[in-house]
């Protein structure tokens, strides 16, 4: 959802990497063979810890009423309702319910940090539902062996057990993804919706979701929206029988016959869907159409969005208060390119998500407004190097669809390199010094974390100094983590590449493995006039 190295072939390879860094939810866990013990005295049976969430819990002094002190309390009961395990009623849990969600989680980790309160708002909306998935959460730090019988391997690790056998969590991360998913996973797909009053009741707690009208509850394709809706673990699904509740729902729906429509709290909301009544066509439709306008990229949502069907991705970088002024006219210009091309902001204050993506730009340092684009299926970005203004960027948008922007291939600024006995080479000045050059060139292709390439410099620098007096051949280094370019097809390093004159479109791989001395002879030997080559020995 998504190029680092200065190769198509490593671009796919390093983005890859890098979406699914920034993406996935899970970290590796330290599975330390420490003895498991209970210091809460946590024994009690599991009906007594269920009726401690019972209780209200910290009615408090009254200093400050408002929201923050509400959600503080409904917080605080929510936390209480997901039972703590540990390695005396894990087990015996599992076995005593059909449906156990279980939170495997570290207190260090950031993202258990995170998911820990939506958990906690999942499960205390499933109880208000009557839903009878047990919540239950398992510091997996402190009971590896339990963690590990219950197959958690990384934090946090959701996972759903029923009657005794477990199947790993696939929806999202925020409290109400959560519990659409736990509902679908236990029998509940559908919400039937039969009058106005619980239309708009729904409406105030969905912010996303489909709606089927069926005059019965029955048919063809009344049974493709069911398998739709249990496949789907992401959008919750109403159905309604009337035409009045579905105009409550979806107001301008016109339909005579069975209708289905994706509804989202954003300018572009109400969409309806026109293909076949098919379960494989009605989920297409969710996957092109679920996103808003803009979407806001978030570690919570990150999955769901590099996982999208749609693979020319818009990223825009700017502060808060810039986007504030770019809000409306991007979410115009993304009206123009639905279902084609997902537009995404990144807050470029937020390290964790905007640096790894700059980085591949070459500007990770930037503070300003940045749009960029990726094509997924070549793995391909762009840049847009002229002002981001809605003309520019819709102009971009428009280029990016039809294949004709050009790739963008970052590039150090232009060194000075007269006097140098070692040229330095940078994305910008490959084609000029090596490629075009009418002298054979040895290239030396490192990156400044590779821990060997620093050997291979002063080998490289020795050849240079020995073969100084030779004319037709210059020895050359690219930093390939700061530059970039289509025909440096490199994948390791360090990598040494011949240049000869007459066939720079084929370099030969030299290995790093060799002595000074060794390289010498592959080098006089791939040189053209032997005249030229020095005598003496290295």
């Amino acid at each position: 959802m998504f190029p680092a190295k200065p190769t198509s072939r490593s671009m796919l390879f390093t983005f890859t990497i890098l979406l699914l860094l920034s993406s996935t939810i899970f970290v590796t866990a330290n599975e330390d063979p420490t003895v498991e013990t209970d210091n809460d005295g946590a024994d009690s049976d599991l009906q007594e810890l269920i009726a401690i969430d019972e209780q209200e819990g910290g009615g408090g002094e009254e200093q400050q009423q408002g929201d923050q002190q509400k959600e503080a309390e409904v917080l605080s009961k929510a936390q209480r309702i997901v039972l703590e395990l540990n390695s005396d009623n894990a087990r015996r849990v599992i076995d005593q319910n059909e449906f156990v969600l279980i939170l495997g989680y570290a207190p260090w980790c950031a993202r258990s940090a995170e998911l820990m309160p939506q958990f906690a708002e999942a499960a205390n909306k499933l109880k208000e539902l009557g839903s009878p998935v047990l919540m239950a959460k398992l510091d997996a730090e402190r009971y590896p062996k339990v963690a590990s019988t219950l197959g958690i391997k990384g934090f946090p690790t959701l996972l759903l057990f029923v009657n005794g056998t477990s199947q790993v969590y696939t929806g999202g991360f925020s409290g109400e993804d959560i519990v659409i998913w736990a509902r679908k996973k236990t029998g509940v797909p559908v919400i039937r919706i039969s009058s106005s009053v619980e239309a708009e009741d729904f409406q105030k707690k969905y912010h996303l979701f489909v709606l089927g009208l069926f005059d019965k509850f029955e048919g063809h394709d009344y049974e493709e929206f069911i398998k739709a809706a249990t496949i789907d673990n992401e959008i919750q699904f109403v159905e309604v029988s009337s035409s009045a509740v579905a105009k409550i729902l979806f107001p301008n729906i016109n339909a005579k016959d069975n209708f289905i429509g994706i509804v989202k709290s954003e300018p572009e909301k109400y969409t309806a869907y026109g293909g076949i009544f098919e379960k494989d066509t009605i989920l297409q439709f969710l996957e092109y159409n679920k996103f808003p306008l803009v979407t806001i990229l978030t570690e919570l949502n990150s999955a769901r969005v590099y996982s999208s069907p749609v693979k020319l991705q818009v990223i825009v970088f700017a502060d808060a208060d810039d986007l504030k002024n770019l809000i409306w006219p991007l979410q115009e210009v993304a009206r123009k390119f639905i279902s084609k091309i997902m537009f995404i902001y990144i807050d470029i204050a937020d390290e964790n998500q905007a640096k790894p993506f700059l980085t591949l730009f070459g500007i990770e340092d930037s503070e300003n407004t940045v749009v960029t684009a990726f094509d997924n299926r070549m793995s391909s970005k762009y840049l847009l190097e002229s002002n981001p203004t809605s003309s520019n960027i819709e102009e971009f948008c428009s280029r990016l669809l039809h294949g004709s922007l050009s790739p963008y291939f970052k590039s150090q600024p232009i060194p000075d390199n007269k006097e140098k006995i070692l040229q330095v080479v940078v994305g910008k000045t490959l084609d000029d010094l090596v490629l075009s050059s009418p002298k054979n060139v040895l290239l030396e292709v490192y990156t400044p974390w590779c821990i060997s390439c620093e050997t291979t410099t002063k080998q490289i620098e020795k050849l240079a100094k020995h073969f100084k007096g030779v004319d037709n051949l210059v020895f050359a280094r690219i930093d390939a983590s700061a530059n970039e370019h289509p025909k440096l097809l490199v994948d390791d390093y360090p990598t040494l590449l011949f240049y000869p004159v007459g066939d720079k479109e084929n370099p030969v791989k030299l290995s790093t493995k060799s002595s000074s001395k060794d390289l010498a002879t592959v080098i006089k030997s791939l040189l053209r006039a032997k005249e030229d080559v020095p005598k003496d020995e290295l």
